[in-house]
């Protein structure tokens, strides 16, 4: 269950979170919500990959950061070019990544996906 110590990590930062059980989800949060900064996503969805989403997301969103939250050593393909979060991860980790992929302001407004966490938030 990492959806929920992550929001919370996130909402520490000062970031208002959203949360999608799947990929399909996430992208409908990003057609209704234009004022996302960042997606996080887990390597594992169902129906498609974090590399999958991130693809969808650059088209439907050019430029909106996307960061990988995966537990595997090495990512293949399209997944090596996408920023990562390696699980397990601290606040600290989690505030470096933030930083590294954008100048987000401290209150920006981020979607969390994690399949595990479907119907807990």
């Amino acid at each position: 269950m990492v959806i929920e110590p992550t929001c919370g990590m996130l909402e520490e930062l000062g970031h208002r979170v959203l949360t999608a059980s799947t990929g399909a989800l996430a992208l409908d949060v990003l057609r209704l919500d234009p004022k996302i900064d960042l997606v996080i996503t887990d390597h594992a969805m169902p129906g498609m990959t974090g590399a999958e989403l991130a693809h969808r997301v650059a088209e439907l969103r050019p430029g909106l950061p996307v960061i990988l939250a995966t537990g595997y050593a090495e990512s293949p393909g399209e997944e090596s070019k996408l920023p990562r979060l390696q699980k397990p991860f601290t606040m600290d980790n989690l505030a470096c990544a933030l930083a590294d992929v954008s100048e987000m302001p401290s209150t920006s407004n981020v979607v969390a996906l994690n399949v595990a966490a479907a119907g807990k938030r």
